[in-house]
């Protein structure tokens, strides 16, 4: 799905105007990238699942081009872990099982 199917599908949704649901998408992902880039916290979405910010730490490595050895600093990225939910609905299981 793209953003623009997302956001269709959310306006729909909502029963909001695409452009409403454009600007609501617009400003959780600002705030989530925001959050993991400047504040350096997790982001939770209880039963859906958290962005997190993790580090990884220096290491050796080979360059592809000339097979020299290099270091690669440390370097932080950023992770999604699903939560049960998503999890779940994910696997097909239903809440009755």
């Amino acid at each position: 799905m793209t953003k623009s199917e997302l956001i269709q599908v959310v306006a729909k949704r909502a029963d909001v105007t695409q452009k409403e649901a454009e600007t609501v998408i617009n400003a959780l992902t600002a705030t989530i990238t925001e959050t993991l880039a400047k504040r350096d916290e997790p982001v939770i979405i209880s039963g859906f699942g958290s962005w997190v910010v993790r580090k990884r730490a220096a290491r050796a490595g080979v360059a592809p081009r000339d097979g020299k050895p290099i270091q690669i600093p440390e370097q932080k990225s950023p992770a999604f872990k699903a939560g049960k939910a998503l999890k779940d609905a994910v696997k097909g299981v239903s809440k009755a099982e």
